[in-house]
């Protein structure tokens, strides 16, 4: 019996001789048929089973029942079983996620806990031919793109699903055929969840258009599940380009994000956001910061989920962990006269002795000071708390109300240089001089301009030119 199931693991390699196979049972219907199908294998195959129940504490006593059956069942069969729990409900009002969510995240993190502390090598898990169809089919109706109508796939890395071409049908006349019992989640009656109204309402409708109708989506999952692969290998390619910055994120050349067709271009994003952490991200946030890559806004940036954020500087996309003003760094004197390089910040300030010019620079990266309207020595800063700025022709107001009006993304903040004396800010780069410390046209004059340079290195961030340029 189960073919379907010897072909399946046969094709992936799923139980190779002198593995160690950690079986996930939840005392279904399901995992108790793969149980004892993996069971029969083992000896045949030549590979250890341990056997694996955990405990989500989502349904009282009914949970206990179900860990208390399949211990009692691993103990009849001679299989090692180890059992865990996980407060799910407290979990996710804690980390406001959704309960499936939820429990998924700690069943598989109990999964691969066990696993490394019983030496197994293989995690299976029953999920089946019925499984993989509503999967598709949830899927679907979300609007999912490619990836999604792929399907659960047979095997990914250490974690199997033997059963994956199998179907409930076929399950159920195992267990019949070997009198074997198993235990019901009352939950699974509920069509208040999705995945249960499809299987109940839904999916028996699918089946008298098609009777084979799991035969034919599972084909169809495969085919599609060809092409998205082939997609996704083009974008990884394409995501070899990106290196490592100082911040903990990635910086790559936003044309060859832009460049690529949408298909491609969006997997590229997945790819480099997949290496800053295990988070998942919707389609809306993979096609804001493809677009992102195109927009001819040099210093345009998408806020992302999960601490992250995307700006383009210097014609790189960066992909990094958010921070309100852009990276801490420490302030440095100004050179007078001379050149200081902020090599990471991607500026050089430029002092010299001057003559004022009779009309005022527009540039806001240009100034000319009074000298002796300058108290001690200069410095290059980020802003400080409580910084006020009283630009030519305007009210004196605090330097982070200037960067809000302005519309200066947060990240690029830190980055516009401050020059300061004991008395607070002299010049703010992109914006201009404070006005009490302007020299008069035609007076003896300190110049100062700051000059974009290019990063250290390709992974080094800089900042775009500043609200006025």
């Amino acid at each position: 019996m189960l073919e379907q199931a010897q072909a399946l693991t046969r094709e992936y390699a799923m139980l190779a001789p002198g593995s160690h196979v950690l079986c996930a049972v939840s005392g279904g219907a399901d995992s108790v048929c793969l149980l004892h199908w993996l069971r029969a294998q083992a000896v045949s195959g030549g590979f250890a089973l341990t056997a694996a129940h955990f405990d989500h504490q989502l349904r009282g006593a009914e949970s206990q029942r179900d860990a208390a059956f399949v211990q009692r069942l691993c103990e009849d069969w001679g299989v090692p079983c180890v059992v865990g729990a996980g407060n799910v409900s407290g979990e996710a009002v804690r980390q406001r996620t959704g309960i499936e969510e939820t429990a998924r995240r700690l069943r598989y993190a109990f999964l691969e806990r066990t696993a490394e502390e019983v030496g197994a090598d293989v995690i299976a898990t029953a999920h089946n031919a019925d499984d993989n169809v509503e999967t598709l089919l949830l899927h679907l109706i979300r609007g999912s793109g490619l990836q999604g109508l792929t399907g659960i796939r047979p095997r990914r890395g250490a974690l199997v699903r033997p059963l994956l071409t199998t179907t409930r049908a076929e399950i159920l006349d195992y267990l019949a055929g070997n009198d074997l019992t198993h235990m019901e989640d009352s939950t699974n009656a509920d069509t208040a969840y999705a995945r249960n109204k499809l299987r109940r309402e839904v999916i028996p409708l699918l089946r008298e258009l098609n009777p084979r109708l799991e035969e034919g989506l599972t084909a169809a999952m495969t085919r599609l599940r060809a092409d998205n692969d082939y997609l996704t290998a083009q974008a990884l390619s394409a995501a070899r380009g990106a290196e490592p910055t100082r911040s903990g994120g990635l910086a790559i050349p936003a044309a060859q994000v832009g460049r690529r067709p949408d298909p491609i271009a969006v997997r590229v994003v997945s790819a480099l956001l997949g290496r800053l952490g295990e988070h998942q991200f919707r389609a809306a946030h993979l096609t804001s910061v493809v677009a992102l890559s195109r927009s001819a806004d040099p210093s345009g940036s998408v806020d992302l989920p999960h601490g992250l954020t995307a700006r383009r500087a210097y014609g790189l996309l960066l992909l990094e962990p958010a921070n309100d003003e852009g990276p801490g760094w420490t302030p440095v004197p100004l050179e007078v006269p001379g050149e200081t390089d902020l090599p990471s910040l991607g500026w050089r300030l430029v002092c010299r002795p001057a003559t004022a010019p009779l009309s005022p620079p527009e540039d806001p990266f240009l100034c000319y000071l009074d000298p002796a309207a300058l108290d001690g020595p200069l410095v290059v800063r980020p802003r400080a708390a409580g910084d006020t700025i009283a630009l030519p022709g305007r009210p004196r107001k605090r330097v982070k109300r200037l960067y809000i009006d302005a519309k200066v993304p947060r990240l690029d903040r830190g980055r516009l240089p401050l020059v300061a004396d004991r008395k607070g800010p002299v010049w703010l780069a992109g914006f201009g001089p404070d006005t009490s410390r302007l020299s008069t046209p035609g007076t003896a004059a300190l110049e100062l301009r700051a000059v974009p340079i290019a990063p250290a290195t390709q992974c080094e961030t800089a900042p775009a030119p500043g609200p006025h340029s």
